[in-house]
């Protein structure tokens, strides 16, 4: 972090850093920060908004975590270690702002604007906070919050049960073009004028503005059921900051397969003596051959018992297991006796038996006609399906994320000994 500030430190403003706290403990929903939403862990949803803001500087997660520092820095985000007396439940956002500051002094870091995020708004407007931050700075504002505009009538309840209004007259009923909007704060983030919130030691001081951002972005996770409605709202397409494109690259160092609903359309032939056969793509096995080429190691791991799946696998040269009860198990073990960390692994899966898989890889993607809860944890959806085109997609794009093309890395292996057709 401290290389970081010093190629900052010929800047004449101070810096404008991003600070997202991540406490590993959450009640509500246990591990919540590291929780997925669109196939991505809530901290490094937090950490792209933020870094998609150009007037955003520097990136900072404080967290008592491990393995949420480790998701922050692969994103991109420097770490500061949250001592556990600001770790617990009662322990105040504000005094994990303070401590990151303090830490950011001692190291020579000069910062004149913070912006806080939490981790557990999976939407964050990144357009709406670069404009939070250019007010901050140009000094039109001290404090900035996230807000969605309503005209909703808000009511309160007394000891008895009986409701009375907040922001109505209930005799009164005007219309919505003729009352005056109020604004409901969505905890996405906040722009702070640093000397302002180190004498104030609160979020909102001085002149503060409420930063309008679309209501669709709004939805903050405490709650389960909250975690499943942010997951199919990015399954929807949701726009997001994310850096997860349908046709980009895919930047791994090794890709995992299921293999009916990939490598084949989910269907099979029975002949009356109950063999079953299978349809697969050459066009997909070009793409393992392609990726085998490029030294991109390949596995397919099956719940399938039918020995077409290993013949498959012999065929296109690539590592097989079938017939798996515990598939995570094997993905773990393939890639540690690899030496391959997981968030470097691209998962294709297109089942409900693939999802413990889809929870641990940093690729988690899925093919189009997948079942629902894929689809809502996957990265990636491809365009192409299963059987059709979807392995041969997926490597494309991993020897794009590598620079190179099909045709490269087949002009480089011309002198290499024939292979069988895949």
């Amino acid at each position: 972090m401290s290389r970081i500030a010093a190629s900052r430190m010929g800047e004449v403003r101070p810096l404008v850093v991003a600070v997202i706290p991540a406490r590993g403990g959450s009640k509500g929903v246990p591990g919540k920060n590291l929780r997925r939403v669109g196939g991505v862990p809530l901290v490094a949803r937090a950490v792209a908004a933020a870094k998609a803001a150009p007037a955003i500087d520097l990136v900072v997660v404080s967290t008592d975590d491990p393995a949420i520092a480790a998701v922050a820095r692969e994103w991109g985000a420097a770490v500061i270690d949250r001592p556990a007396e600001l770790s617990g439940d009662t322990a105040t956002s504000e005094s994990a702002l303070l401590h990151a500051l303090d830490v950011l002094a001692a190291e020579g870091t000069p910062v004149g604007t913070l912006a806080f995020l939490q981790a557990t708004s999976p939407f964050i407007d990144s357009a709406a906070l670069d404009s939070a931050v250019s007010d901050v700075v140009a000094g039109l504002a001290d404090s900035v919050f996230s807000a969605v505009e309503t005209y909703g009538f808000l009511w309160r309840r007394d000891a008895s049960g009986a409701a009375s209004g907040i922001n109505h007259d209930a005799a009164v009923r005007p219309r919505r073009q003729d009352r005056e909007p109020h604004y409901l704060e969505t905890g996405a983030f906040y722009v702070l004028d640093v000397d302002g919130f180190r004498a104030a030691e609160h979020r909102f001081f001085g002149v503060t503005r409420a930063a309008e951002v679309p209501e669709s972005t709004a939805i903050e996770i405490d709650t389960a059921q909250e975690l499943q409605v942010a997951r199919a709202m990015a399954a929807s397409g949701l726009p997001s900051t994310v850096p997860t494109t349908l046709d980009g690259p895919i930047d791994v160092d090794a890709v995992v397969t299921d293999f009916d609903g990939v490598h084949t359309d989910d269907s099979a032939y029975v002949d009356a003596q109950g063999t079953e056969l299978v349809r697969v793509s050459r066009s997909d096995g070009m793409g393992v051959s392609l990726l085998r080429r490029a030294g991109v190691p390949v596995v397919i791991l099956s719940t399938e018992r039918n020995p077409v799946v290993t013949a498959r696998a012999r065929k296109l040269g690539v590592d097989v297991e079938q017939g798996l009860d515990d598939k995570a198990s094997a993905l773990v073990a393939w890639a540690a006796e690899r030496g391959i960390p997981l968030h470097r692994v691209a998962y294709v899966g297109n089942d409900v038996n693939d999802l413990v898989c889809l929870e641990l890889v940093g690729w988690p993607i899925a093919v189009p006609d997948s079942h629902p809860l894929v689809l809502a944890a996957a990265r990636i959806v491809l365009q192409s399906s299963g059987g059709a085109g979807a392995v041969r997609e997926v490597a494309e794009r991993v020897l794009a994320a590598r620079g190179a093309s099909s045709e490269s890395i087949l002009a480089s292996s011309e002198a290499e000994p024939p292979r069988s057709k895949p």
